[in-house]
């Protein structure tokens, strides 16, 4: 299977591109995002918030977690710390502005790091999210490897990912 990047020409790898690639729009992408999805992306995300809280995880990881729209989302829940992992930092700076203006601070951690190599011990975590980010993985293996390290035996584990259209909407 070949890998897809951002930068057909670029002599970067995928990480790397991806990384460019999300530094470069981190400042337009919510709105991007609602445009792209239509704004259903929020209700989906809401979804995902659902699924986590019946398992009533005590610590949460947000892999990707890019502005950290989820990871908010997931404060509803009574986990006591959420950590949004992502490789831009550019991404992350919009999330801790935002983190800060909703006064979470002391439940969301915003952390820089590579979703397949993660500065986490085995079994750290009750409940592990990624909204819009699998697809992003350069190895998607290795990612679901580390992903299966960091999450405790029974933990909840919960993909929300987007596909191609079968049929042009217009």
């Amino acid at each position: 299977m070949a890998k897809v990047k951002p930068y057909k020409d670029s002599a970067l790898g995928k990480k790397e591109q991806v990384t460019q690639m999300f530094d470069t729009i981190s400042e337009d992408y919510d709105g991007l995002n609602r445009v792209i999805s239509f704004g259903i992306d929020i209700k989906w995300r809401k979804n995902v918030v659902a699924i986590v809280k019946q398992a009533q995880p005590k610590t949460i990881l947000d892999i990707a977690t890019g502005t950290g729209d989820l990871a908010i989302n997931l404060a509803e829940s009574q986990a006591e710390k959420i950590v949004g992992l992502d490789i831009s930092p550019g991404m992350l700076e919009i999330g801790k502005e935002k983190i800060k203006k909703k006064n979470l601070n002391a439940k969301i951690e915003m952390i820089l790091g590579d979703s397949e190599n993660m500065p986490f011990n085995d079994n750290s975590f009750d409940a592990i999210t990624v909204a819009f980010g699998v697809r992003n993985f350069e190895t998607l293996e290795n990612g679901l490897k580390e992903i299966l390290r960091v999450l405790k035996p029974g933990g909840t584990f919960v993909i929300l990912e987007t596909s191609m259209p079968r049929q042009n909407p217009f």
